[in-house]
């Protein structure tokens, strides 16, 4: 086992410097490969996660009228909720309840064709008293939320 292993061998035109050299060159390289690597699969990441993110996205309400829990004195003929996305109108309902739970609307629960964010519903004149408004979207994205709110009528 005393042999020499030739790979390990310097040749005599090397000099230990270039060697050094070559190393360092060489280690750099490898380094600079690392970081690369790692910076194309940092972006990477953050771009599966922003599509992730958008893709369990839903629609949530963003204001409505009458407002969320508002006391108003006269009654009115729409009741509208917008939303933070686009909704499918097909599997998108409004209603309104009164506090005894008998629906009140006019059965015409929509999205409004020039505003895909924009759910509503007609109602006759309502006597003073609280209304629960029932909500239940699909986003376009295809996720469904649903909830509801009351007002009052003085």
């Amino acid at each position: 086992m005393n042999e020499k292993d030739p790979c390990r061998e310097i040749p005599e035109n090397v000099h230990t410097d270039d060697l050094l050299t070559f190393t360092r060159t060489v280690n750099k390289s490898r380094t600079s490969r690392v970081k690369y690597g790692l910076t194309v699969l940092t972006a990477g990441l953050a771009a599966i996660l922003a599509l992730s993110i958008n893709a369990y996205a839903h629609a949530y309400p963003d204001h409505a009228d009458p407002k969320v829990g508002s006391t108003i004195s006269v009654s009115p003929s729409l009741v509208r909720i917008w939303f933070d996305s686009a909704l499918e109108p097909v599997f998108s309902t409004i209603m309104v309840h009164d506090a005894n739970g008998a629906m009140v609307d006019k059965r015409d629960g929509r999205v409004d064709p020039s505003d895909p964010t924009l759910l509503e519903v007609s109602v006759p004149p309502l006597r003073p008293g609280t209304y629960r408004v029932i909500w239940d979207v699909v986003a376009r994205d295809t996720h469904r939320t649903s909830g509801s709110y009351t007002f009052t009528i003085k």
